[in-house]
């Protein structure tokens, strides 16, 4: 048993890695190592063996275990010594910089839109994403029967069981907040409505989300005139360039007449230049507001008049920045807003000036 006992503590010593150490645990203390071995021949031995050779292999079972503890602490703190002096560090070396966060595209043109429009002397409105029918649709002046309110193209809510009121909807524009901004401070007024709106499509230039922006301006005596004035001041400001304009007649419910706006254009090689050449592309819809939906929002028609328009400002990033695809504004792809994305401290710069 001494013989055995010089056999492994020598062994211990010697080993050189936790794998190896190991091994020779199994090889004495394991099922079959051979202490364990001896410990089962103790039934086989008479009880005054049993006395003298039983204590014996405890105790040496005890100190094997106890030896191999201690050089698997002692391996382990070599191990640790030695990678700590491998991965050495100065630590008074400059810290790695860290990654900045980039301004989504919709975030920094809805900051162009409010600065150019505030130096127009349009004031900024806001209302709830969810609204009600008689907001979104019947304040508006359309129809029980236009396509707008059909389950295919509007978001609506789930009323309670037994609840007949109209559902709420996910707004469809953000002309529900002119309606509010008439009710809540009268006429004159002069506001954008930025937000974001809600609607059933998807494809290349449509997302079930998106962003629009709407003006509203009403006093005694404004005109279409003055609406294409303030489109064409907007637009070459925004775009940096003399941008003209072309109405065409068109129909929307909440104004009478209405018109289509068009912008001077070219197209080369699959891109369009904005304000250039003889095409047009079509960005916004506009016109008088209707007398019904003067009179909704609490204001006398007979009174007071004005104009109201709505463009697309994911779309107007597109045209701007050079944006392939509306789908990826709301993809979170990290990729493609450090690339189309605008530093968080910018202030957002508006080129030219407006002419007066």
């Amino acid at each position: 048993m001494q013989e055995l006992r010089n056999t492994y503590i020598a062994a211990v010593a010697a080993v050189q890695d936790e794998a190896a150490l190991e091994d020779l645990r199994v090889q004495a203390l394991g099922k079959k190592g051979e202490i364990s071995l001896k410990m089962r021949e103790l039934g086989q031995m008479s009880p005054e063996e049993r006395q003298v050779a039983g204590p014996a292999l405890n105790a040496l079972k005890d100190e094997l275990t106890s030896a191999i503890a201690a050089k698997k602490a002692a391996l382990a703190d070599a191990a640790l010594d030695a990678r700590l002096r491998a991965e050495w560090l100065d630590v008074s070396l400059p810290s790695r910089p860290m990654r900045q966060g980039s301004l989504h595209p919709v975030s920094q043109v809805t900051e162009e839109v409010q600065t150019i429009f505030a130096d127009l002397g349009f004031g900024v409105a806001e209302g709830p994403r969810i609204e009600t029918d008689w907001y979104n649709f019947d304040a508006l002046n359309i129809p029980g029967h236009h396509p707008a309110r059909a389950e295919m193209d509007t978001f609506y809510m789930q009323r309670a069981e037994g609840d007949d009121r109209p559902p709420f909807v996910l707004r469809t524009h953000t002309s529900p907040v002119q309606i509010r901004a008439l009710e809540a401070h009268g006429a004159p007024i002069r506001i954008i409505c930025p937000g974001g709106v809600y609607r059933a499509d998807y494809d290349q230039t449509h997302t079930p989300m998106f962003h629009q922006v709407e003006g509203l301006a009403i006093d005694r005596d404004i005109s279409m005139a003055q609406l294409k004035w303030v489109l064409e001041e907007f637009f070459s400001v925004f775009f940096g360039t003399k941008v003209k304009t072309r109405f065409r007649a068109s129909h929307f419910p909440f104004t009478e007449p209405s018109a289509e706006v068009d912008i001077q254009c070219s197209w080369e090689g699959g891109t369009v230049k904005v304000g250039e050449g003889d095409d047009w592309l079509e960005v916004l819809g506009s016109g008088m507001v209707h007398p019904k939906v003067l009179a909704a929002g609490g204001i006398d028609p007979n009174e007071w008049q004005g104009f109201a328009f709505g463009m697309g400002i994911d779309r107007i990033a597109m045209l701007k920045y050079g944006i392939p695809d509306l789908r990826a504004f709301f993809d979170s792809d990290l990729r493609w807003l450090r690339h189309y994305g605008f530093a968080s401290l910018d202030v957002p710069t508006i080129r030219g000036g407006l002419s007066r």
